[in-house]
């Protein structure tokens, strides 16, 4: 069943939601295109953390997701561009919430400790 048939119960657009942004890195990406149009080596030095192979696998599924679009520019050597499409713009108010919940959750947790 896809979750487009929407014959689930009430969280599966929120599991749909995170399926497609959820995990480590595809938020941060998201948020590093939120403003800006990124080359693939910009995004590594954005996160130095990441492996290149787990980089281009995220990259990947965005673009297959149709929340980004990835632009070769035919010169040698190749010039590869990502940005945010129209859709994933769509995510600009969830990213930015989840950027704003995530600063407090982190205010919150240095005072806890």
């Amino acid at each position: 069943m896809k979750h487009s048939d929407y014959n689930c119960n009430l969280g599966c657009p929120v599991e749909a939601t995170l399926d497609t942004i959820g995990g480590k890195w595809k938020g941060v990406i998201l948020y590093h295109l939120l403003t800006k149009t990124h080359r693939f080596n910009e995004l590594r030095r954005l996160m130095p953390d990441i492996t290149q192979r787990m980089l281009t696998k995220q990259l990947r599924e965005l673009e297959a997701d149709n929340l980004i679009l990835r632009t070769v520019y035919p010169e040698i050597p190749p010039k590869v561009e990502y940005s945010m499409t129209p859709y994933g713009k769509t995510l600009v108010p969830v990213i930015n919430a989840l950027h704003t919940w995530g600063i407090q959750h982190l205010e919150n947790a240095k005072v806890e400790t």
